[in-house]
Formats: structure tokens, C-alpha cells, sequence
């Protein structure tokens, strides 16, 4: 099953020079947010394929503008072709507004999962906007990652977490694919498409471990 994920700035090559077929291998697409609602709207009509997302932390126009037949998946699990998707979106508080909580409430939104959790028998794929505590997260306040998260991953050991928000032209040098135990972490910036079962895509995150 092919999985395209994206987040944070929208790919020119899709939106201004889409070609009919660019989509024909997809099978998922998983949004780690920060993404215009019209670009995911684009991209859900000629895919033609479940879109899901989750808010990142410049999203609040997605309450007005929502993104026409994505799937938002905020705080549940969705499961896709016996894929379990548990879905968290937001980054650590560093102003007013939506979708930005504290480490206490990620916590809390991670604790009311508990039922889901226990009814899916855990999940397969994390997907999130912020990172995960010191796992090429940053030191600003903004862009650190979330402990709830590496603490979901050290008890479930799901296969996949996808998150964003890390942008790869910062200059961190982050890498799109990396280990975390095992747990394949994947960077979403702009779009990455693989392979779920791609045992090769593993043995190179390894590298950066």
C-alpha cells in the first residue's frame, strides 16, 4: 500500500502543474498539517483517495474553510485497510490561539484516548504536526516535540509516526526518515510518498538512528 504524507508548505509541482494520473499509485494520503484547506481539497478531488489530517498550529482557518471530503482525525484512531491511524494534532503552546496545548494538556488529550486504545488494540501509524520530544525536535518553545508522544510509541511500538511542523530548509539537517526503537519516524515537509511493507525504506532510517 502506497502512503503519500505531506505537511507545512504545499508542493508547486502538485498544485500548479498537475497532470491527470500523478495520483494513480497513492492508496492514502496522511496530512500532518499547516496546509492550505484549498491544497487538500486539490489534492482529495484528483486523488481520489481517503485523506486524512490533522491540525497543525496555523489551522484555525480550517473552522471556517474546512477541507472538502478530507477526513479530520484529531483525537481518534481511523482505520484504513486494517491500518490503525491514531491521530494528534497541534504543537506545544507558544501563544493565543487554537490547536497549541502544553505538555500537561497533550497528556490529557493522550489519556481520554485510553478506551480507543484499548477497544483498537493500540494503532500502527501515529500521525501528528509536532515532533517528538528530543527526536529532532528544536529548542524554541514552538518547535519543541511532545513527551505524551514518545511515551505512546515506547508502549504501543507502532510502525509508523508521521509528523511536520519541522520544516527541512531550516538548516537543522533533519532526515525525512529515521528510527526511533521501532518505530520508522517520517518527516512530512511539502510531500514523501512510500511503501507501508518497504522493508528497504526501514534499513535506511536506521542510518539515522
Amino acid at each position: 500500500m502506497k502512503i503519500m504524507v505531506m505537511s507545512d508548505v504545499e508542493s508547486a509541482f502538485i498544485w500548479e502543474h498537475y497532470k491527470p494520473g500523478m495520483f494513480k499509485d497513492v492508496d492514502l494520503i496522511l496530512s500532518a498539517g499547516d496546509l492550505n484547506p484549498h491544497y487538500l481539497t486539490f489534492v482529495e478531488t484528483f486523488a481520489n483517495v481517503p485523506l486524512l489530517y490533522v491540525h497543525g498550529n496555523h489551522d484555525e482557518k480550517y473552522k471556517y474553510i474546512p477541507p472538502e471530503g478530507c477526513e479530520c482525525i484529531d483525537d481518534d484512531i481511523y482505520v484504513y485497510n486494517g491500518i490503525r491511524i491514531l491521530g494528534l494534532g497541534g504543537c506545544m503552546r507558544y501563544r493565543r490561539g487554537a490547536h497549541q496545548y502544553t505538555e500537561r494538556e497533550m497528556m490529557k488529550r493522550v489519556r481520554r484516548l485510553r478506551w480507543k486504545l484499548r477497544w483498537h488494540k493500540g494503532f500502527d501509524i501515529l500521525l501528528t504536526h509536532a515532533p517528538i520530544q528530543d527526536f529532532h525536535d528544536m529548542e524554541d518553545t514552538c518547535h519543541r516535540g511532545f513527551a505524551a508522544f514518545r511515551q505512546l510509541l515506547e508502549q504501543y511500538q507502532p510502525k509508523y509516526c508521521i509528523h511536520g511542523h519541522i520544516h527541512m530548509n531550516y538548516g537543522k539537517k533533519t532526515p525525512r526518515v529515521s528510527m526511533l526503537g521501532d518505530t520508522l519516524v517520517v518527516n512530512a515537509f511539502r510531500t514523501y510518498s512510500f511503501d507501508y511493507d518497504d522493508e528497504a525504506l526501514r534499513e535506511e532510517a536506521a542510518r539515522f538512528e
